[in-house]
């Protein structure tokens, strides 16, 4: 592949991956906003991601067989549309109730753009740089955190919570536009492949039953979760507890996210001197450092909005070590499959994500404790899980190194 060719696809492969994360940061500053419009508190408005979370796990396991057996581009493009007509829909609606259906048909649309890049990256790229090509991702895929925010909450305050859903809508646009005219096709459509329940529910068995996949894919799955507990505990700690404005979140969200982007450039770097295996390692024994240090700071009043700021920089930045290589380890051993091996994988990890971001809310009050606590537990259990995870895994000869 030419370099500025390479470099185009990187780029678009990134833009797909980040549609998902900017759908989520883009509104968070609007929480208290659409809250007081449709009559209800934030914490009803949070099961919105929740559900987003939901949409996007039961969604990949739907789109991993589809790209598998008909090719990654007529069922990315399907998930496309599928994203731009909720994202117009959702402006006019009027009930929570609406808002949380409705953002779960969202994501069942815009996960084809992630599970469709994480397949095309095993599809195009050699084994030995899945690693740093998922450090690349990550550097677009970082930048929503910092842009989305800070956009998310400029527009709320000059144009309504509406506006972010006609945003959403316009880069949904852009990356069909991409996807039809310049995107490679990747790995050809397996005809021979049944999409029969009893012959897809094999498949996915076949790969989650291997334990490399098993061990990176669960201890990546908990890692995230960290920030996904982070995301939407968030708003409610810094615009209802510390009592920043909307614009002040935004910034603050973005400052944050900046400790996700430098840690994935710096993998790319240390790539270069060690493999995967040793990276994830210590990077999840910071992370439980990080955790313990703003769990038991919470607990013991010992944190204010500063401190809680400078830790949640820490806690994230593993982040950004986490997710490249797990995704990576996990992702190795299919030459076949990659896309029913990317949809488990992102199914799992949404799926676990969903479910805590949903006991943060079932856990809120007015302290910052539910969200540093679970921040902390998502850390431990990753961490065992590698741990654990490692003792299985006989044969190391798939596993990716620099």
């Amino acid at each position: 592949m030419q370099k500025k060719k390479r470099t185009l696809v990187i780029l678009i492969l990134g833009l797909l991956s980040a549609l998902g994360p900017f759908s989520i940061d883009l509104y968070l500053p609007g929480f208290p906003e659409i809250a007081r419009d449709l009559n209800t508190t934030t914490g009803e408005v949070a099961l919105s991601l929740s559900s987003y979370f939901i949409g996007v796990s039961i969604g990949q396991m739907i789109y991993g067989p589809l790209l598998d057996r008909f090719g990654r581009r007529t069922p990315l493009l399907i998930g496309l549309f599928i994203y731009l007509f909720t994202s117009i829909y959702i402006v006019y609606i009027t009930s929570v109730d609406s808002l949380i259906l409705v953002r779960f048909i969202q994501a069942l649309g815009g996960c084809a753009g992630m599970v469709a890049a994480r397949a095309l990256v095993r599809d195009l790229f050699p084994v030995s740089e899945i690693a740093k090509i998922f450090s690349l991702l990550m550097l677009v895929i970082a930048v929503s955190p910092i842009v989305a925010p800070t956009l998310g909450g400029f527009a709320t305050a000059y144009w309504g919570w509406h506006s972010i859903f006609i945003i959403l809508a316009m880069l949904a646009a852009i990356n069909i536009i991409l996807v039809y005219f310049w995107l490679p096709l990747g790995a050809p459509p397996d005809t021979s492949m049944s999409l029969k329940p009893k012959s897809i529910s094999s498949k996915f068995w076949n790969v989650f039953k291997t334990p490399q996949f098993y061990t990176y894919t669960l201890t990546g799955a908990f890692a995230a979760s960290g920030l996904y507990t982070y995301i939407a505990g968030s708003p409610h700690v810094f615009m209802e507890l510390y009592g920043v404005s909307e614009k002040q979140y935004g910034w603050i969200f973005g400052i944050i996210a900046m400790g996700l982007v430098i840690a994935s450039q710096v993998n790319t770097f240390l790539l270069r001197k060690y493999n995967s295996q040793k990276i994830v390692k210590v990077t999840l024994i910071c992370q439980v450092i990080a955790g313990a240090l703003l769990f038991f700071g919470t607990v013991f009043n010992l944190v204010d909005m500063y401190t809680m700021i400078v830790l949640v920089f820490l806690f994230l930045s593993t982040q950004g070590f986490a997710f490249p290589n797990t995704s990576a380890l996990s992702l190795a051993p299919f030459e076949k499959n990659a896309g029913t091996a990317s949809a488990l994988m992102g199914a799992l990890q949404l799926g676990i994500g969903a479910l805590i971001t949903a006991l943060v809310s079932v856990l809120s009050n007015d302290t910052p404790l539910p969200m540093t606590g679970i921040m902390f537990l998502c850390a431990l259990t990753s961490l065992s899980m590698l741990y654990w995870g490692n003792r299985k895994i006989k044969n190391l000869e798939e596993v990716v190194v620099s």
